[in-house]
């Protein structure tokens, strides 16, 4: 496992700040063989008992879903999460479709089923189309721990959110609205509709406009971009060709973001309309240094794939089971407590600006 760096102080003073809060090719990742879908199965009842002194298994075998594959978001936070595996002597692997729709994790699930795996671990694109087959997995003993973008509660057993989803939306109408003086016309540039993380983010963002403060602020357009770069660069174009007046963008998606102002870099736009949202300091870089965008926020991807790894390998082993209260002894990072509903949260994000991008490289 390869931490981000800090040029300027230790990693772990970093990883510390983090902690107090958010994907490169490796040779682990491949595309698997689909299978057709397997019908669903209820989960067992019967109610497991946690040892939280119980050795971590060796030889767990982990599987990685991403949304897609060669999103490089998702490729940062799985490849740590594989490497993380080696330290308790596991195997680990990514997989997946290369696009994001609804139901295109489907096959992989119920492949990595059959092959055996001892944890499925999944960010949902969407968190109903795939219950059915995580469920069939957690009937032959597949532990189920969701990452990024949750699956529906009763499908898994743990879901890692990256940091609290209402501390995520609020924050990101707060840096918007700090930049452009709480006035004017703003959009949502997101990922695909169905994705669970984009969707309850964006619900508390709209909570937050509501307050009176945001009283001159109006959101006129929520766009969905699919992840994918070429038509999240359109859809900016397209938002800032239909509404004129528009003032700020957000883009809670580290795909959106950085296409969204690699559009506004080069045009007229530049200067005048304000980008903020979700993205790594290693891609947004020369946007912040040619002013493009002058600040967004992330928590690091690699904690949360390691801390998802870890999740995996305490569930297989029988050190936690999901419950509330239980502690995650994850390697590195400590403990975390498990939340209501099977949550465990990394950290709150962090602010990137000119001051302080060149300290991180992730």
């Amino acid at each position: 496992m390869f931490t981000f760096s800090r040029r300027s102080a230790s990693t772990t003073v970093m990883a510390g700040l983090l902690s107090l809060g958010l994907v490169a090719c490796g040779g682990g990742t491949t595309k698997d063989s689909a299978s057709s879908a397997a019908p669903a199965a209820p989960a067992s009842s019967a109610p497991a008992t946690a040892n939280p002194n119980a050795p971590i298994k060796e030889g767990l075998k982990l599987a990685f879903l991403p949304k897609q594959i060669n999103n490089p978001y998702e490729t940062i936070v799985d490849k740590a999460g594989i490497e993380a595996a080696a330290e308790f002597k596991g195997e680990a692997k990514e997989v997946g479709p290369s696009d994001a729709s609804a139901s295109s994790q489907v096959s992989y699930i119920n492949t990595l089923t059959q092959q055996g795996h001892d944890a499925i671990l999944i960010a949902a694109n969407d968190a109903n189309a795939v219950c059915g087959p995580l469920q069939q997995a957690r009937s032959k003993g597949v532990k189920i721990v969701s990452y990024d973008s949750d699956a529906s509660k009763d499908c898994r057993d743990i879901f890692i959110n990256q940091a609290n989803s209402e501390e995520i939306g609020r924050s990101q109408v707060k840096l918007l609205s700090e930049m452009i003086g709480s006035k004017g016309e703003i959009a949502i540039l997101s990922a695909t509709a169905n994705a669970t993380n984009q969707n309850t983010w964006i619900e508390f963002m709209k909570d937050e406009l509501g307050k009176p403060e945001y009283k001159d602020m109006k959101l006129v357009k929520v766009a969905y971009g699919d992840d994918d770069d070429q038509k999240s660069f359109q859809e900016t174009q397209g938002l800032l060709q239909a509404y004129p007046n528009l003032k700020g963008i957000i883009s809670p998606t580290t795909v959106g973001i950085s296409a969204a102002a690699r559009y506004i870099s080069g045009s007229k736009y530049k200067g005048k309309v304000v980008l903020t949202g979700l993205g790594t300091p290693n891609q947004m870089r020369q946007f912040v240094k040619d002013g493009t965008v002058e600040k967004f926020a992330l928590w690091n991807p690699k904690d949360l794939g390691y801390l998802a790894s870890y999740a995996a390998a305490a569930l297989a082993s029988g050190q936690i089971t999901g419950a509330e209260g239980e502690v995650l002894k994850a390697g590195k990072l400590g403990e975390r407590t498990v939340g209501k509903d099977g949550e465990i949260i990394l950290g709150p994000p962090f602010v990137f600006d000119k001051g302080n991008i060149d300290q991180f490289d992730f």
